[in-house]
């Protein structure tokens, strides 16, 4: 059953088609990644199925329901997390409070409640800061909580994102390039946290990533994008030797190279 169903995603900025007609399925409990050449359109996807750019045509159906005209924090609420291909954390707040940032469309306090300081409101802060703790553990920085962000290495930096992103408690996660600037050890401990994270949290994965080594042993499906067209989807083995995905990349480095 798919979680995510996308149909005839289409998307133009200024006459260009920078996602035509895409469409495909990802189905719950998978891992998927979503692949192609440099400006093929990846992001792009993305920004659509999140609400930060509105598609001009087809439809977006998330757990069965439409998408298409919500706005980011009402998908979010719906249970679809992502993160960013560029970090954007708080950097001079804590690990912790960047992490506890990323809950408030879980709150049902109003701005009066949180003035007034009810009860209501203490027991939301705590629950808050409770669930942010979990997550900071799960990616494995709970040690960090208390440092600024602007602090950590790189790659720390990017497990707060990711535990901000899990402590939106989604049903479907967008990684955007979690692998970049990591190095090869912590490369091995991101598949590892997000095998884990579909295992143990029941959640499906949804990734656009360039580190082709690394999509091809995590995923369980591929789909293939070239000038926002999708040109293959199946699974590794069958992607990796369609000719037009071979011709989509080969193609972009040969040009690279003249």
């Amino acid at each position: 059953m798919a979680i995510l169903h996308v149909h005839d995603l289409t998307l133009k900025f200024g006459g260009l088609d920078v996602i035509d007609r895409l469409s495909f399925d990802v189905e719950e409990g998978a891992i998927v990644s979503l692949i192609g050449p440099n400006g093929a359109g990846k992001t792009s996807v993305f920004n659509c199925l999140t609400g930060f750019y509105r598609a001009n045509a087809g439809d977006i159906r998330f757990q069965g329901q439409s998408i298409m005209r919500l706005k980011p924090h009402r998908i979010t609420k719906k249970g679809m997390a992502r993160t960013f291909q560029n970090l954007r954390l708080f950097k001079n707040m804590t690990v912790l409070e960047n992490v506890m940032s990323g809950m408030h469309c879980r709150t049902t306090v109003g701005a009066l409640g949180a003035i007034l300081h009810t009860p209501r409101q203490h027991l939301e802060e705590a629950e808050i800061h409770a669930v942010a703790e979990e997550c900071l553990d799960f990616v494995g920085i709970r040690d960090h909580k208390d440092r600024l962000a602007r602090n950590l290495p790189y790659g720390d930096q990017r497990r707060v994102e990711w535990a901000r992103a899990l402590a939106t408690r989604p049903k479907l996660l967008l990684f955007d390039e979690p692998a970049a600037g990591l190095n090869y050890d912590e490369k091995e401990r991101l598949m590892e946290l997000v095998r884990r994270i579909r295992a143990d949290l029941k959640i499906t994965i949804f990734l656009i990533e360039h580190d082709m080594g690394l999509v091809m042993r995590i995923s369980e499906k591929v789909v293939v994008i070239d000038y926002g067209k999708k040109i293959a989807e199946g699974n590794c083995d069958d992607v990796q030797c369609d000719p037009k995905v071979i011709e989509a990349y080969l193609g972009k480095e040969d040009e690279e190279g003249n």
